[in-house]
């Protein structure tokens, strides 16, 4: 999240955007070694998808494991997507604040906050783009959705997964089928019954391709109707909501407690102004209904949020806050000199040039975290134009290799992270009871020594490579090593316009200019960012995905052509 993946700083959780750029052209006189110009540059994805239809349904663990590796594989095969570092999150918080939480996937728990005065300030990013949690695909959104709404699951202070709105669950022997019996007099905000019914409304809406969630695809583990909809019902009385999957799901009720499958109010998202050409209109404005434990009554955009206690949660005498204040800005300085003064009490944002200020404070906090923060291209880019397959991934792959990850680590993320040479991060499970990210007897990652796909340091052997690469797709360089005037790289680089992400991109220009490639920093406020993005307006661009739950088909699925958080726009 994506996900898919905040104007926040790097080091944060990020998630990712785009825009449009423009791609350098060859020279008419150098041919690339494949003269059919109008074959597609893109890489075929059919099998891809295949592959991954394939994993979900697969039921023996060690081959499902190896159908993982082969699909890691098939993706960094094209270079579009290029991994920097694996995430941790960093962020302040003032010692007399206590009662948040964390999860691995970056998701922030404040409903529970304590402070002395029973008020809590806080940034943890620039104006939303989405609150509607079906149609968020960011990590600040899933944070907001999180106060303000309530899953069948949620996880607690230790991470584990507890019951939310459900009571319990019962499986079935085969795996196959949950019921969970809801929990008594639950209701949303505004005083309206809330029972399975509405789960059974949300999730149907989640999967609905009317509803454009990005996050639709989590939806095909559980069995269709002929009709298209979700094998999932409710009760006569509303007091038992049942679900068929297509296949046992490790990680189901991981997804009963992701945002996405949160249910909503139907009677508030239907009666919306708009509603039938915006299924987010319900939620654009502060008022909306809630289930959760705490609302939004007032929404200064670009500038502020507040929310207050909902006195309908079912759980609602364990939230002690009269008041959220959220700050939303992505302007670091700002930012810290609020946290600084007192004004804010919570800051998930920190200034570059602050890290090594904080990072040795009581109020510095980092945590482990499932994720990776990278760059990517789009396929479709007319910079690859007249290039065969192999050319653009290896013009792909030249740039890729011209970056200098640890400069990016030690220098601008300056919070301990490790450089990435695997899309999949560190520390992930690999679903048959060991982490993904090793070699063993049944899987070795081609650069072996790296355990990945290359290895991460910048080395003058990479250099070379790059420029053997561009060779091959078409480039000339001069007898110094630079660019030829006559076949020149221009690209540009999209960002949002967070200080520590800006910071990143002007490295990776330093990097390619080594070798005579012209790359313009472009930069965008977060929710124009996010929506160049998945229009895919875009030649090379920041990204970051902080997994959903802990299995490496969180980060594999998000690709499929379907997906809306297949940024690289791989077959389409």
């Amino acid at each position: 999240m994506k996900k898919r993946v905040i104007a926040l700083m790097l080091a944060l959780t990020m998630v990712a955007g785009l825009t449009a750029c423009g791609g350098g052209k060859k020279s008419e006189t150098t041919e690339p070694k494949d003269t059919t110009t109008t074959e597609s540059s893109a890489p075929e994805w059919e099998s891809y998808d295949e592959k991954i239809a394939q994993i979900r349904l697969e039921t023996d663990l060690e081959k499902r494991e190896a159908l993982m590796h082969e699909a890691e594989d098939q993706l960094m095969d094209t270079w579009a997507v290029v991994p920097l570092y694996y995430y941790n999150d960093v962020y302040l918080q003032k010692t007399d604040v206590d009662g948040i939480y964390c999860n691995k996937f970056g998701f922030k728990y404040f409903g529970f906050a304590t402070t002395p005065t029973n008020e809590f300030s806080l940034q943890i990013a620039s104006e939303p783009d989405k609150l509607d949690p079906a149609l968020n695909s960011t990590v600040d959104g899933a944070c907001l959705a999180i106060l303000a709404f309530s899953g069948l699951y949620t996880y607690d202070a230790e991470g584990q997964l507890v019951p939310e709105l459900a009571e319990s669950y019962e499986m079935s022997e085969d795996a196959m089928t949950y019921t969970f019996k809801m929990r008594d007099g639950l209701k949303w905000s505004d005083g309206e019954t809330l029972d399975a019914n509405d789960v059974v409304y949300s999730w149907n809406r989640l999967a609905d391709p009317n509803t454009a969630a990005d996050y639709s695809y989590l939806t095909t583990a559980i069995a269709t109707n002929d009709d298209g909809t979700l094998q999932v019902e409710a009760s006569e009385d509303g007091k038992e909501f049942t679900v068929h999957l297509v296949a046992p799901c490790a990680y189901f009720l991981d997804l009963c407690a992701f945002p996405a499958f949160y249910p909503v109010p139907q009677h508030a998202v239907e009666a919306a102004e708009g509603a039938d050409t915006n299924p987010g209109a319900w939620a654009l404005e502060a008022g909306f209904v809630t289930s959760g434990p705490m609302k939004l009554v007032e929404w200064k955009h670009n500038e502020s949020m507040t929310y207050v206690p909902n006195e309908n949660y079912w759980a609602a005498d364990k939230v002690s806050l009269t008041k959220i204040n959220f700050m939303l800005s992505s302007d670091d300085t700002a930012i810290y000199n609020a946290f600084k003064d007192g004004s804010l009490q919570f800051s998930d944002t920190i200034a570059t040039d602050m890290m090594a200020t904080v990072k040795d404070t009581p109020e510095f906090h980092k945590i482990d975290t499932l994720g990776t923060y990278y760059c990517g291209f789009n396929v479709n880019s007319e910079l690859f134009d007249g290039m065969t397959v192999d050319q653009a991934a290896g013009m792909r792959k030249a740039l890729s290799l011209l970056i200098d990850r640890e400069y990016i680590v030690e220098a601008i993320a300056q919070a301990g992270q490790e450089p990435a040479n695997t899309f999949i991060p560190t520390g992930m499970a690999d679903g048959n009871g060991g982490e993904f990210r090793v070699n063993d007897d049944a899987y070795t990652y081609p650069d072996e020594e790296h355990v990945g796909y290359y290895n991460p340091q910048l080395t003058d052997e990479a250099v070379d490579e790059a420029r053997e690469l561009l060779k091959e797709a078409g480039f000339e360089f001069d007898d110094s090593g630079m660019l030829s005037e006559s076949t020149p790289i221009n690209l540009t680089y999209l960002t949002n316009d967070s200080e520590g992400n800006v910071k990143i991109a002007e490295a990776i220009q330093q990097d390619l200019a080594v070798i005579g490639i012209n790359l313009t920093v472009e930069t965008r406020e977060w929710s124009v960012f996010l929506n160049e993005r998945k229009e895919g307006k875009f030649d090379f661009c920041r990204e970051g995905w902080l997994a959903d739950y802990n299995d490496p088909i969180n980060m594999l699925e998000m690709w499929e052509t379907t997906s809306g958080n297949n940024d690289m726009q791989f077959g389409r």
